[in-house]
């Protein structure tokens, strides 16, 4: 194993101990150790951090993209550099364009109405009700949708209306509050899920359930004509 291979490792493991989930980051970073390694770099440089961003597998041409890669090895090579100052970091300035932030769609009350009962013409039932109780969810808590598709039945106490959101952004947890009419609503789809499905599923079937419902996430958009602006 390289010396830079092992210090990507040890800067991975460090960054995760401190909350960060790097999902897309460590397979970058660790392209970047297998492009210096490939030209037998032994040190991070501008000229290879460079040459690297911009070399996309797919030959893309977007600066943004190129800018984002680079982001990765520039923080890399600031917290190798405490360690071996002979590394260099690429400067801000090179590839500067990494933010392009897309306006978010803000549905009406009459569009998410329309959401719910277009999802309550999903089949099989549990999906119709699952995707109803869902978007309510969604609308009157501000919660995220891997959030609301993450929750697991300890972490809802409809006797206090209170959820517990584990694990969510940075690694933080947080309590969310429920109005009463969101305890009734919740507690007329638990009665139908019991109903529908009276054992709780195995853990590796829920994260399975919860990806689908992610996936699935504009079949109701779909059912009900709503057309967003891009």
């Amino acid at each position: 194993m390289s010396r830079l291979r092992e210090a990507a490792q040890d800067y991975l493991v460090m960054r995760r101990a401190l909350g960060f989930k790097l999902t897309s980051w460590s397979g970058q970073l660790n392209s970047f150790v297998d492009y210096c390694e490939a030209h037998q770099a032994e040190r991070i440089t501008t000229e290879f951090a460079l040459a690297w961003a911009t070399q996309t597998p797919r030959g893309s041409r977007d600066e943004v993209n190129w800018s984002r890669r680079l982001m990765v090895v520039r923080i890399f090579a600031r917290h190798l550099q405490t360690l071996d100052p002979t590394g260099e970091v690429p400067p801000e300035d090179a590839l500067p364009h990494h933010t392009r932030r897309v306006a978010p769609y803000l549905y009406s009350p009459a569009e998410i109405t329309a959401l719910i009962g277009a999802a309550g013409r999903l089949m099989p039932p549990l999906r119709a009700a699952t995707w109803q109780t869902l978007i309510g969810l969604l609308a009157v808590t501000g919660m995220r949708k891997s959030e609301a598709c993450r929750l697991d039945r300890d972490q809802v106490d409809l006797d206090t209306g209170v959820l517990v959101i584990v694990d969510s952004k940075f690694g933080k947890s947080r309590r969310v509050f429920l109005h009463r009419s969101t305890i009734a609503a919740l507690r007329r789809y638990e009665r139908r899920r019991d109903r529908w499905c009276p054992a709780p599923m195995a853990p590796s079937q829920r994260s399975e359930e919860a990806a689908k419902l992610t996936a699935l996430e504009t079949a109701p958009i779909r059912a009900s004509g709503i057309i967003c602006a891009s």
